[in-house]
Parts: structure tokens; C-alpha cells; sequence
């Protein structure tokens, strides 16, 4: 009777704390054998020399098998039989060169790839281990790379047309399984790029920080170089949140900032001067001593805002097709608006206390409630506007273009 054959395995990247078993009738048990008893998800086996073994013929009594959970053959020291130091010095090194070239690339290889212009280098092992299931697993391990045909740059680095600024957070996390996101990198970017590359627990993670709407980002404010990058990375037709972000003293001037989210975002000392906010919204943002000279406000959303001690001579809020710019309940203290478009605006319960408002246009503007103690109105247009339940005490009304109706005031 002839005895069963018996296959000693061991763990991929290593020879210690190997086992021997009985050699089952199919790869499938075999796989399950090595899985429960080198507690591994065996997928792969592989044999010393880094052959695949995808049939169980092949295999004989007493033979040496590696288990792999998925990532290519790793020939470590331990795995590798060294060559016979017999032989001078110059054949030792030129037969160890031809074994490592027949054993072909190691995860320890390092690869250079350019995401979008912006090139990247790591090691084999940080793309194929951790996600070994992932596109960029499957485009850079040990059985791929020889057959694959993409393109390079002049430097031999990969080219992959995808964008960059979303690309490096993913790389890290390859790196050591943590999710950082530097100021100002929009969690939605990053997610449609872990979808594409197939870095599945990321993207559960990244869901998750979605939904839950939490902040990221160390707090650091973000510069108008960064802020310019993460724009130009933002499809058109795609939504920017930028809830609670750090702005403080960034120079944002003259940008088109347009439709863009900034709810509860701190721009203290900032200069908007010139900015295009049109349609923004700014709810219960920071905006306190913020320059906003010429800055157009035109349907912005600005309700519960601070925006006290703020800059805002000559702004625009008047939208042609009535759309009115929301300020509803903002701390607008010490605010200088002179000179500014405001007509059909709401501030209504807003606090302009010594705010100084003069030459505005403030036809049809809503400033039912609105605390306009020692505010300068000289010279404004409050034609129709809307000054119900508004204190005016110690206000200055001198050189109206209209006059206001009693029925417009009653403190």
C-alpha cells in the first residue's frame, strides 16, 4: 500500500513555524488545510523556486509549499538558498546576480508612478499587500507587471490619468492603514478615486466620514495655493464642500468661488476683496474682520454669520433675476458697507450696531427687527424697505433720497 505524500507548508515571506500535513485530493482542501492551520487566508501556493501551483498533480511527496493570501511570491532571505561560497569572489557575485534576475521583481522593488503629471514612488509591497484585491494589486503584482502594457514617462515612471491631490491619501493609507486627509481635501474626491481603484475598506471608511459629515483636516489654514489646487481638481459639475474649513488670513482674492459650500467656515482676517461669492453659502461662518471690498454677494447665504468688523465697501448682493442675498440674524457690528448694492437684501433680526452704511441701496431690503443702533444711513435709498420693529436709536438718516414713511418704523 503506498503511503500518502506529505507536503510541508509554510507562510509566505518566511520558513518558521511551518507545518507538515497529509496531502488532500484537491487544491480546494489543501487551500483550507493551510488557511486553518497557519491561521492565513491561503489563496495562492507557491513553490521555493516562486512557481504558482494551481493544480494538485504537480505536486509530490515531501515537497516545500508557500502559502499566500493573495500577493505575489516574496523570495526572502530564509526562502532563498544562498549559492555555495566555494567559487572566487567574482563567480559567487555573478551567479547571485543571475539568481535574482531569474527570481524576477520582489515586493521590496521600488515603482515610480505618475498620477496626473505628479509623480509618486513606493515599493511593490506597499500596492499588492494591503489590498491585494485592488486594481493597482493586481496592475503591479509579480505575474502583471512583465504583461503590462501601459504607458511611461520619459523617467520610466508609470503613467496613471487619474488625479493626484485625491491619489495621495490613498497611497498613505497603503502605506499604514490610516486615513489622512491634509486641510482642504474634499472626502468625495478621494472616495470616487478608492471606487476606481478598488481599495474597498477605504471606501467604507470614507462613506462613513461622508454621512456622518464630520469635519477632516488637522485645523491648519489653508493657503490660497492649496485652495487653488483642490478648485482646479473639482469637476465642474460637481458640488464643493468646504463646511469648517480653516481659512484665517488667507488671501482669496479676486477667486471664483462660486456655489461653493463654506457653511461654518473661519475666515477671520481674510481677503476676499474682489471675490465672486455669488450663490455661496456661508451659514454660521466666520467672517470677522474679513476684507470683502467689491466682492460679489449676489444670492449668497449668509444667515447667522459673523461678519463683525468686516471690510465690505462697495459689495454687490443685487441678483438681476431677484434672487435675494439671505444675511438673516448676522453679527454685522462696526461693518463698513459703504457705497454697497444692497437692494432686496434680508437682515432681518441682523445686528448693525455702529455699522456704517452710507450711499447703500437699500431698495425693498428687509430690515424688520434689524438693531441698527448708531448706524450711518446718510445718504441711503431705503425707498420700500421694510424697517418694522427696527431700533434706530442714535441712527443717522441725513441726506435721504427718499423719504422714510412712518408706517416703514416704530422704535
Amino acid at each position: 500500500m503506498m503511503a500518502t505524500p506529505r507536503v510541508t507548508l509554510f507562510v509566505n515571506r518566511s520558513r518558521e513555524k511551518g507545518c507538515l500535513c497529509l496531502l488532500p485530493s484537491d487544491m480546494e482542501e489543501l487551500l483550507k488545510i493551510a488557511s486553518l492551520k497557519l491561521t492565513v487566508d491561503a489563496k495562492k501556493l507557491y513553490t521555493e523556486q516562486g512557481a504558482l501551483v494551481d493544480e494538485i498533480e504537480v505536486i509530490r511527496d515531501n515537497d516545500v509549499l508557500f502559502v499566500s493570501a493573495g500577493e505575489p511570491f516574496f523570495e526572502s532571505k530564509t526562502n532563498r538558498k544562498e549559492p555555495t561560497r566555494t567559487c572566487h569572489n567574482g563567480a559567487f557575485r555573478q551567479r547571485a546576480q543571475v539568481s535574482h534576475e531569474l527570481a524576477g521583481p520582489s515586493q521590496t522593488d521600488w515603482i515610480s508612478v505618475n498620477v496626473g503629471g505628479q509623480l509618486f514612488t513606493t515599493t511593490r509591497s506597499t500596492l499588492v499587500t494591503k489590498e491585494p484585491e485592488s486594481m493597482l494589486a493586481r496592475m503591479f503584482d509579480d505575474e502583471s507587471t512583465s504583461l503590462w502594457s501601459h504607458a511611461r514617462d520619459d523617467s520610466g515612471a508609470y503613467l496613471i490619468d487619474r488625479s493626484p491631490l485625491y491619489f495621495e491619501p490613498i497611497l498613505n493609507f497603503l502605506r499604514h492603514g490610516r486615513l489622512i486627509l491634509n486641510q482642504g481635501v474634499n472626502p468625495e474626491g478621494v472616495l470616487e478615486e478608492a471606487k476606481f481603484f478598488g481599495i474597498f475598506t477605504l471606501v467604507e471608511i470614507l462613506e462613513d466620514i461622508i454621512k456622518s459629515g464630520e469635519p477632516v483636516g488637522d485645523g491648519t489654514p489653508l493657503t490660497r495655493h492649496e485652495f487653488v489646487r483642490i478648485l482646479i481638481a473639482t469637476p465642474s459639475n460637481r458640488e464643493l464642500r468646504m463646511q469648517g474649513i480653516n481659512f484665517t488670513g488667507a488671501d482669496l482674492s479676486k477667486l471664483d468661488l462660486r456655489y461653493i459650500n463654506f457653511k461654518q467656515a473661519n475666515f477671520h482676517n481674510a481677503d476676499l476683496s474682489g471675490a465672486n461669492l455669488a450663490s455661496c453659502s456661508l451659514e454660521r461662518a466666520d467672517l470677522s474682520k474679513a476684507v470683502l471690498e467689491g466682492a460679489n454677494l449676489q444670492g449668497v447665504k449668509m444667515v447667522c454669520a459673523n461678519l463683525e468688523g468686516a471690510a465690505m465697501r462697495g459689495c454687490n448682493f443685487e441678483d438681476p433675476t431677484g434672487l435675494r442675498a439671505n444675511m438673516e440674524g448676522c453679527n454685522m457690528k462696526g461693518v463698513d458697507l459703504e457705497c454697497s448694492q444692497m437692494g432686496g437684501v434680508n437682515l432681518r433680526v441682523a445686528t448693525l450696531k455702529n455699522a456704517s452704511l452710507q450711499n447703500c441701496n437699500l431698495r425693498g431690503a428687509i430690515l424688520a427687527g434689524t438693531d441698527l443702533e448708531n448706524c450711518n444711513l446718510t445718504g441711503c435709498d431705503l425707498q420700500d424697505a421694510n424697517l418694522r420693529g427696527a431700533n434706530v436709536k442714535g441712527a443717522t438718516f441725513e441726506e435721504m433720497l427718499t423719504p422714510i414713511h412712518m408706517s416703514q418704523s416704530v422704535r
